[in-house]
């Protein structure tokens, strides 16, 4: 079968490997549809283990059942989690499943930029998810990220009528946006230094969209009563957008590290205001199977349209075409790899 190998941001290559052997306890599946996520372009974390290939946002079709595999048949449509807890640790019983050791550990094998996956049998039992017939398969791609959004704002504690603030809008920061509008949060403001993604903002929901040189806080007081924001949503590396979202929340605010600063990147904290305001920070990675599942409602009923965030749809032979859209981020929202389909 054919991959992407990723060796750098600017070397994904397309190579050949052989279709995965399955066992009597997982699957094939054939992937139709693989997004590029953010984080696989996030070179100083992924070349660590290059070659590899990447990709854990997939839809496709079962191919192949094991002999002892009950719940699933061949043909059935499926989003398959790389990542999946084990449901017996401390961490999990407490409700705390992207803490757990085994999500950290598990995956599919090989990525999800191929022709097929392998899905191990802890994968098969507690992290395959059958997509319903009235979803468009490739808005599979959707799930692992939009399911990471709710978690976010589950966490965040995001109540009707709260203000909030989306520091990054690129995919993340607009699922963000568009989430919130769902749930009806009340003024939703946004910022970003590229104007085509500020466009996407205004698109998806925001009230308010600032370039991220400006002073946002004093234009969030400006447009919000004369208060700051109840949520600020960090979901870009950049500091200075840490340092903003700080000064951007009001008294008893939240702020939620979403997007993830480079290793070494060091803030100032202003931990005396923090801790007179009355103010919280958490962080969230990934999402749960109860976030999997929400997403899946979520995109089913189209409460959220993540549909026209698809900008770009690439064969496997274009993939370091897709890698490019991603890295540079100028005018594409959701960039879908397409690894058995040719494109003329």
């Amino acid at each position: 079968m054919r991959v992407g190998m990723y060796y750098s941001n600017k070397d994904v290559r397309v190579e050949e490997m052989p279709i995965p052997q399955v066992g009597p306890d997982e699957l094939l599946v054939k992937v139709l549809h693989s997004g590029i996520c953010g984080s696989d372009v996030m070179e100083w974390y992924r070349i660590q283990k290059a070659p590899r290939v990447l990709g854990h946002e997939i839809a496709g079709i079962i191919e192949q059942v094991g002999d002892n595999v009950k719940r699933y048949k061949k043909g059935d449509r499926v989003f398959v989690s790389h990542h999946v807890p084990c449901n017996t640790c401390h961490r999990c019983l407490k409700g705390a499943y992207t803490d757990c050791e085994t999500l950290h550990t598990t995956n599919f094998d090989p990525g999800g930029f191929a022709e097929y996956v392998r899905v191990p049998s802890l994968q098969v039992d507690r992290g395959t998810f059958i997509i319903p017939d009235n979803m468009p398969l490739e808005l599979g791609v959707f799930i692992e990220p939009l399911a990471c959004v709710v978690r976010g704002q589950r966490l965040a504690g995001l109540r009707p009528g709260d203000s909030i603030l989306v520091l990054g809008s690129g995919i993340s920061g607009l699922l963000h946006i568009a989430l919130a509008k769902s749930l009806g949060a009340g003024r939703i403001i946004a910022s970003d230094v590229n104007e085509y993604r500020m466009n996407a903002a205004k698109k998806y929901g925001a009230d308010y969209v600032f370039h991220a040189d400006d002073d946002i806080p004093k234009k969030i007081k400006d447009v919000n009563d004369g208060r700051f924001v109840d949520i600020a949503i960090i979901c870009t590396s950049a500091i200075s957008a840490h340092e903003q979202a700080i000064k951007s929340i009001d008294w008893g605010g939240t702020v939620m590290l979403f997007g993830v600063a480079s290793p070494g990147e060091i803030w100032q904290f202003p931990v005396f205001n923090f801790w007179s305001n009355g103010s919280k920070m958490i962080s969230s990675y990934g999402g749960a199977p109860i976030d999997i599942e929400q997403a899946i409602e979520l995109i089913r009923f189209k409460r959220i349209d993540v549909q026209s965030m698809i900008t770009h749809r690439l064969p496997l032979d274009d993939i370091q075409k897709g890698f490019d859209l991603v890295v540079k981020s100028n005018e594409s929202i959701k960039v879908v790899i397409e690894p058995h389909r040719s494109f003329t």
